[in-house]
C-alpha cells in the first residue's frame, strides 16, 4: 500500500466508528422518545383538534358543538379501496348508536364533491355526515398519515382511541360501547 493510500485509510477509519456512534445514539433517542398514538395502552387522552366546516350537504359542522356526544371521525378518500369497504360499517355504527348520542363524521381527503357523492352512493353510505377536506389541511391538523384513519372523541372532546387503517366491527364495539353505556 502506498503512503498516500495509508494516509487516506487513516482518515477514513474514524468514519465507521462515527457512523456506529450516530446509529447507537439515534436508536437510544428513538427508544426513549417513543410517542404512542392516542388509544395505545398507557396513553392519556388528548384534546381533539378543531374540526369545523360545511358538510357535503351544506349543513354546518363543529366538533366543539358536539360536546356531550361521542364522535367517530373517519378520514377517507374515494380512491382508497379499504376506505370504501369500511364506509357501510360506519353508517351502520351511526344508526345503531345514535340514540346513545354517537355521531359519525367522515373527513373526506382530497376529493371533489362529485367523487365523494359517487363513493357514498356506491357504498350505500349517503347518510354519513361528510366534511370535505380538499387540500388536506384538516387531516394534517389531526396528524393523519394515511387513509383510512379513525379517531374516537369522547364526550369531553378528547381523542381516546385511534386506528390507522381499517376499523372492524369489534374495534368499534371495544372503543365505543364503554363510552356510550356510561353516558
Amino acid at each position: 500500500m502506498s503512503a498516500r493510500a495509508r494516509r487516506s485509510w487513516r482518515r477514513m477509519r474514524p468514519a465507521p466508528a462515527t457512523v456506529l456512534l450516530l446509529a447507537v445514539g439515534l436508536g437510544i433517542a428513538l427508544a426513549t422518545g417513543h410517542h404512542s398514538e392516542p388509544g395505545e395502552v398507557g396513553r392519556q387522552p388528548v384534546a381533539a383538534p378543531p374540526l369545523t366546516g360545511t358538510t357535503l350537504t351544506g349543513a354546518r359542522f363543529d366538533l366543539a358543538a358536539a360536546r356531550g356526544h361521542v364522535v367517530v371521525v373517519n378520514v377517507f378518500a374515494s380512491w382508497c379501496g379499504p376506505c370504501r369497504e369500511e364506509l357501510p360499517l360506519l353508517v351502520e355504527t351511526a344508526r345503531r348508536w345514535s340514540p346513545q348520542r354517537l355521531q359519525v363524521v367522515g373527513l373526506n381527503l382530497r376529493d371533489g364533491p362529485d367523487a365523494v357523492r359517487a363513493v357514498l352512493k356506491q357504498t350505500h353510505a349517503e347518510d354519513l355526515t361528510v366534511l370535505p377536506d380538499p387540500d388536506g389541511t384538516r387531516a394534517v391538523a389531526w396528524g393523519v398519515r394515511g387513509v383510512p384513519e379513525t379517531f374516537v372523541v369522547d364526550r369531553d372532546g378528547r381523542i381516546v382511541a385511534h386506528q390507522a387503517g381499517v376499523v372492524s366491527r369489534q374495534w368499534l364495539q371495544d372503543h365505543l360501547s364503554p363510552r356510550l353505556e356510561s353516558g
